[in-house]
This record gives structure tokens, sequence and C-alpha cells, in this order.
């Protein structure tokens, strides 16, 4: 084990070392309600082969049902007392949009519909983190039990966890939120509930899992932080500047509700795994990963911080392939595109739902309900465009 994570960081630190990030260059930002279309042939790309992937998108559709309810419940079976707490929403066909220089040139089923998106929604929860950090709220090497000190980082080891911890999925962090249980969410293989809920617990940092109750412990931690509603925060600093619609919204449980100044708040989710999340079209995904493309600044306004974006899609020690809720093209990752650039960077959830942000290319990509297995063939096409 010892010599497996030798090895690891060793891959990590010569990938660091030709890490060279290439700031993109939009050329336009669409105003709200519009967006400029231009032929493929004019800002580089070979129509041909757009449509190729476009096909690969249709054809290779999400195989879970259309009913989402269903969906969630089996492709999450094995997690002891799993229920739906959240909103769900049956789900559209495949559907996705392809953006290069800021303008649209290229789109599949219905983008303006709003379908649930799953763990997409834990890159717009990193982006909350990120306009805190960016107004000295907080600093990602403090301890979440400074700020939050109502018993839900009591014990000794999770008043050692620190911000960044949850941000990279490597807190280990150790209780329930909301009935559901830490050591219940994406259990071994080996073992039963006895030996889940008494493991030895990893030092904050060392260990990667990714676990939707820890990032709901995030979410709320954000929302003893802001004292406002985070869909609040994000439609007013973010989603309004972007000029993206009114239709999203972002949900928590059922039993999220928190007494917050005297008014009760519903403290949000990271993702649909019990229902909930954000449920939002795949335009104003592209809008938000446009935004990322340029380094947090839309027409000139900088929304958020581009040492923020920099930080947040630098790999972490206990997975070189993620960030802070952002996925990175890593060799390590099996979603690995060697043509895309090691700066790519992506949100992804449940279902086949990306946000694909790529600075070499100066591109944007949005795929959603696309069978997982197929990103990287799908991904492939697209850059085979260029």
């Amino acid at each position: 084990m010892r010599k497996q994570k030798i090895q690891s960081l060793i891959i990590l630190l010569c990938w660091l070392s030709s890490f060279t990030f290439i700031q993109a260059q939009v050329d336009y930002f669409p105003p709200a309600g519009q967006w400029e279309k231009k032929e493929a042939s004019a800002v580089g790309l070979n129509a041909k082969a757009l449509e190729r992937a476009i096909s690969f998108a249709l054809r290779n559709e999400y195989s879970g049902s259309r009913d989402l309810r269903q969906a969630i419940l089996k492709g999450f079976s094995r997690e002891p007392f799993h229920s739906l707490l959240g909103p769900t929403k049956k789900r559209g066909g495949p559907a996705g949009i392809i953006i290069k220089d800021g303008y649209w040139v290229a789109s599949w089923g219905d983008t303006q519909r709003v379908d649930m998106t799953f763990s997409v929604t834990k890159s717009y929860l990193s982006t909350l983190a990120g306009l805190a950090v960016d107004q000295d709220l907080f600093q990602t090497n403090e301890l979440v039990a400074k700020y939050v000190w109502d018993g839900t980082f009591k014990g000794a080891h999770n008043q050692q966890i620190q911000w960044k911890h949850l941000l990279n999925q490597s807190s280990d962090w150790s209780g329930s939120l909301w009935g559901l249980h830490d050591w219940a969410d994406r259990p071994p293989r080996e073992g039963d509930i006895d030996d889940w809920k008494n493991r030895i617990l990893h030092p904050p940092g060392t260990y990667y899992k990714y676990n939707d109750v820890r990032v709901n412990v995030l979410a709320y931690s954000l929302l003893q932080l802001w004292r406002r509603p985070l869909p609040e925060i994000l439609k007013k600093k973010i989603m309004q500047p972007i000029g993206a619609s009114t239709t999203w919204r972002w949900f928590g449980y059922e039993n999220s509700w928190v007494n917050m100044d005297g008014q009760w708040v519903q403290s949000v989710s990271g993702g649909g795994h019990s229902g909930g999340g954000l449920f939002i079209s795949t335009e104003d995904h592209a809008r938000f990963g446009l935004l990322f493309l340029n380094q947090g600044n839309w027409a000139g306004q900088q929304l958020i911080s581009k040492e923020w974006i920099s930080t947040a899609t630098k790999p972490s020690a206990a997975n070189p392939s993620y960030g802070f809720l952002w996925w990175l093209n890593h060799p390590e990752s099996n979603r690995y595109v060697a043509a895309a650039g090691k700066d790519m960077f992506y949100a992804a959830g449940f279902g086949g739902n990306y946000i694909i942000v790529l600075p070499q290319q100066n591109m944007v990509v949005v795929t959603r309900w696309l069978e997982p297995k197929q990103f990287a063939p799908f991904l492939q096409k697209v850059l085979n465009a260029l």
C-alpha cells in the first residue's frame, strides 16, 4: 500500500511539473435570453466531425429509466436505508451544447428543458465556497468547527476537519445529517453494517471517499457561514449576471429545514442521490461553464476570482483526479482523454450529466443523459472536430 501511494505521488508530481494553464480568450458572452450561433467552420471546427459526435451521444443514451425515482433507487440499491427525501423529476432524452470562443456551434435535444443534474450540483456548491473565500469569510485551511459550533463537528476526528477536506472529499467526516448516515453512503463491498459503522477513521486529508452525506455537511456548513439561502447567493452573484434563465431550482430534503436567524431556510443538497439538488437546463449549464472557461470573468465583470478557479481545479493529495468538487483530466482517471489537455476540468453527475471546460481548445461542452462509460469516446469525437 505504501509503495502504491509513493508511485501515485511521483505520477502526480510529474504531471504537475508539466502543467501549464492556458488562459482562454472568449470572444462573445451571450446576453440573457439570446445566444449567437456560428457555423462550425467559422470557428475552426469540422461540421461533419461534430455531427458524428452528436450522433454518438444520441445513440448512447443513459441506460437507466427515464423515471428517475426508479433509476435512483436501483442505482443505489446496495445502500442500507436508502430512500428519496427530496423532489425528483422524470428526465428527458439526450441533450447537449458545444460552445467555441463563446459562440453556440452545435446542439442536440431539448436544451431548454429543466432536468435533475445530480452531482453536477457539487461544482455549483464549490462556487458558493469560492465566493465566500473571495469575501474573506473563511480560508480553506481553517477548521470548520471554528464556524460551525453546533455539534456537527464534535469529537476528536471531526474537529480536525478543515474546509478544504470537505471540498475535496477527504474529510472522512463521521456522523448523520438529515437522517442519512455517512457510513451508509456507497459502503464497501466487504463487511456489513457493524463493520461500516465501527470502521477506523482516516486522518482528514489523507483518504478520498465520494460521499454525498459529507457534501451535504459542506452545504449545511456554508449555509451557517452565509446565513442566507445558498440558491439566493448563487442567483444574485452568478446566475443573474451570466444571463441564466429563471427556470432553475435548487432543492434540499423534506427534513433539511433549519432555523436561520428566526426564519426557516432549507439546507440544499449537493446532488440528487436522495432526491433534490439542482434542476436546470442545458443552456444554463453552458453559461456556467463559459464563466469558468473565462476564468470567472463575464464580459469584463469578475464574478468569482481566477485565483479560486485555479485553486479549485488543482489535484488533491488524496485523489489527483479531483479538485474542489471538480473532476480533473488526470492520467489516473478512468475518464482520462489525453487530447483534451491537462487543464481540462469538468462537473459530472449520475445518469451521464457533464459540464466540460476545455481551456486549451477554448470550448465548453455540455452533455446530458450520456451513458457514463461513453464519456471518453464521446469527448474524443468532439475533439476530432478540431
